[in-house]
């Protein structure tokens, strides 16, 4: 896959993670002059389902479908039919599902974008969640160091054909040092100041595009701003 030439702005994604749609539809509105993606994950899908999605593209604006879909390879693979009914523009995965799992979906939507006659949606692999550090994922009983782990997953999803991977811009210079514009790099965890609230690997939105970073996925420093317009227009100027 060939990695996308963005302008800056086009590199913003605001995380609408509220279950208001009221209220993540007056994000939109705001912002919607220069943010062209927002993302929709559990939060705001579970309360309005097909809903949020139909409303949010009837604004003219892409959809990064967050749910992270984790589970046996059949499953996985029967629910891209109706992930590609919606009309999103980009999905994920975990890569944790494992080879088996990333092959089967990075080939049912290759031929469900073929049979519909549609532009194919990105598929985005998670490696390891922007929550988890080395001590943590000890806890849950894997030995490997974080960006060890980040290589060895990736290394999976090249295999499997996936188009994306979803990472911590902590390690998007060894992502590109080893698979070089292989994927489409979206980071979460970006903060401009360096706060981190639940997040561990966190890093500002200069760092992650000057270390390899495609996509910047931003929530709450743009959402809960007094201003979203300005709190957005700051961080396109920071990476312009």
């Amino acid at each position: 896959m060939t990695r996308p030439k963005l302008r800056p702005e086009e590199r913003i994604i605001v995380a609408l993670d509220t279950p208001s749609l009221q209220g993540s539809l007056r994000v939109v509105n705001k912002l919607k002059s220069i943010v062209q993606t927002f993302k929709v994950g559990p939060i705001l899908f579970l309360r309005k389902g097909v809903r949020s999605i139909e409303d949010i593209r009837s604004e003219g604006k892409d959809i990064f479908l967050d749910l992270k879909f984790h589970d046996i390879p059949s499953t996985v693979e029967k629910s891209i039919p109706n992930i590609m009914n919606y009309g999103i523009n980009m999905f994920t995965i975990h890569t944790l599902g494992g080879f088996d799992m990333m092959k089967a979906v990075a080939d049912r939507v290759r031929i469900e974008s073929e049979n519909k006659n549609i532009k194919k949606p990105t598929v985005l692999g998670v490696t390891v969640l922007t929550s988890h550090n080395d001590e943590t994922l000890d806890e849950i009983g894997i030995s490997n160091k974080t960006k060890d782990q980040v290589l060895k997953l990736a290394s999976l999803a090249d295999k499997a054909g996936i188009d994306g991977l979803v990472c911590s811009g902590l390690e998007c210079e060894m992502l590109r040092s080893e698979f070089g514009d292989r994927f489409t790099l979206v980071v979460p965890g970006v903060r401009p100041s360096g706060e981190s609230h639940d997040q561990k690997r966190v890093v500002t939105p200069r760092n992650a595009i000057d270390l390899g970073a495609d996509y910047l996925v931003v929530g709450r420093a743009i959402t809960e701003s007094d201003d979203p317009l300005q709190a957005t227009s700051e961080i396109i100027d920071s990476i312009s």
